[in-house]
This record gives structure tokens, sequence and C-alpha cells, in this order.
């Protein structure tokens, strides 16, 4: 799967997905690191990827058809907590099942989007 990982998610996250055979866009460390959310967006929907973030302002694109956000929002977020609720998030659907999809994933309860074309 193309997944786009936002600058705040653990690199243990990033190489987990890597190690499970994903193809994983990490900014970090590169010249379009600190790009604003609207560059972000626009990246991740030329390049069809999943994007994974920290960042609850993506949630305003759940009536746009998109390759799926999984967005992680924790009261006290540490690494190791993000890290767990990004595969426990990601791993809810299947590759295809993604496309249109927002899954907000909280301490306890877990937000699900889905656009519909209809």
């Amino acid at each position: 799967m193309n997944i786009f990982v936002d600058e705040n998610i653990p690199k243990m996250t990033v190489q987990t997905l890597i190690d499970d055979g994903h193809n994983v866009k990490d900014i970090r460390g590169t010249s379009s690191e600190g790009i604003e959310d609207e560059e972000i967006w626009n990246l991740v929907t030329k390049e069809k990827r999943l994007l994974i973030t920290t960042d609850k302002g993506f949630s305003q694109y759940r009536s746009k058809n998109q390759p799926g956000i999984l967005i992680i929002l924790l009261s006290k977020p540490s690494r190791l907590k993000i890290h767990q609720r990004v595969i426990k998030g990601f791993h809810h659907f299947k590759e295809k099942e993604w496309n249109g999809k927002i899954v907000i994933v909280r301490d306890t309860v877990q937000s699900i989007w889905s656009y519909n074309n209809d």
C-alpha cells in the first residue's frame, strides 16, 4: 500500500510499515520537511497515498474523495502510544477498503467516516 506519514508519526512506525511491505513516504530530513498541510494534501491525493497523521485538521477532507486518512488523537501522546494506535487503526481495514475513509483513533474511541460518491 502507498502511505504518506506526517512528520509527527514515529520512525518506529515508519519502519514497521516498511517491514510489512508498504511503500511509505516520510518527508523528514528532506527539502519538503515542514511543508504546509495543503501541500501535503495535494501530494497525498496526487500520489494516491493513505495519510497517517496526528493533525486533526485533515478531518476537514471527510467530504472529499480521497485515498484514506488515519488520524491519531491522544490526550497524552507518546511515540509508543502513537505507534500502537497507528498499527491498530491501520489494520482495521484491508488496503482496498481505505479509499474514501477517514479513521480517527482516540485513547478509547474510534470514529470512522466514509466518502460516498452517490
